[in-house]
């Protein structure tokens, strides 16, 4: 029932024009409005932007894995001009407790930082697209932000807001004291249950694990979390929305484990 709610959730995704920059009605009584904020370009040739998020006390956003009560936030960057590609750094997120539901996710004000490759470095980058998102109170709206700027590619002193961001991503796992991470698959009727067990020191308070097996179209249950000592078990239920069988890639698994402390930010297991 909670798969069938989130599909429904991600399927109510519409346009619902919020322009950066304007002050219409209907932006002004949305209760999240974001803008671009210019960065800086690293010596590789990358630039760093942002996409700056401020939400009205009582309403939150999601994170890329949201849980089953969240809608993924979805980025379109097919209008961006010299843009090759862009990678999201997420800073670490909450987790919310509503109606007997667990959320992942953002409240208040945050920067989602962007490293962007241009196609041509030293010109101009134009960041042309649209974030679809979900904002949620009481109620659950979808939203969408449409952003078109123009960022200047010959800056290189970095911009506060945005640094601040990057240093609030969870801390990898060499940095985390991860020691070892497996994954035990087992095949179950209507898809895959994986088991993973780390070995790491706690990350403070009730450990919350999310397990994400990177495989377009496939489901990943909340993970049931547990702690022994110094080793971490989570496991989840994984399902292809389509029914059909599916391959499981040990390496391309990304387990984030979020405690009070810190949030840990683990690429890969081997098998268990």
């Amino acid at each position: 029932m909670i798969r069938t709610l989130s599909l429904l959730a991600a399927l109510m995704l519409a346009p619902v024009a919020a322009v950066l920059g304007t002050t219409s009605v209907l932006a002004q009584d949305m209760p999240i409005t974001g803008r671009v904020v210019q960065g800086w370009t690293l010596p590789d040739g990358r630039l760093v932007a942002g996409i700056d998020l401020q939400l009205k006390p009582g309403w939150k956003t999601y994170w890329r894995s949201p849980g089953d009560a969240g809608i993924p936030p979805q980025f379109d960057w097919t209008r961006a001009r010299n843009v090759g590609s862009v990678a999201i750094t997420w800073p670490t997120p909450h987790v919310f407790h509503q109606n007997g539901m667990r959320s992942i996710g953002y409240k208040g004000h945050v920067v989602i930082p962007l490293h962007i490759q241009p196609k041509v470095a030293g010109r101009p980058v134009r960041l042309r697209g649209e974030m679809d998102l979900g904002v949620c109170s009481d109620i659950c709206i979808p939203h969408r932000i449409d952003f078109d700027s123009t960022l200047d590619t010959t800056l290189s002193k970095p911009v506060p807001s945005i640094a601040a961001a990057l240093t609030e991503t969870p801390f990898s796992a060499r940095e985390a004291g991860v020691v070892t991470a497996t994954c035990t698959l087992r095949p179950i009727p209507d898809g895959m249950e994986v088991t993973v067990q780390v070995q790491m020191p706690p990350s403070g308070g009730t450990e919350v694990a999310v397990i994400e097996p990177n495989i377009p179209d496939v489901w990943t249950s909340e993970a049931a979390t547990s702690r022994n000592g110094n080793w971490l078990r989570a496991t989840a239920q994984m399902m292809h929305n389509s029914g059909r069988p599916f391959a499981i890639n040990r390496s391309a698994m990304r387990i984030t484990v979020l405690g009070s402390h810190h949030a840990v930010d683990i690429q890969g297991c081997t098998a268990g």
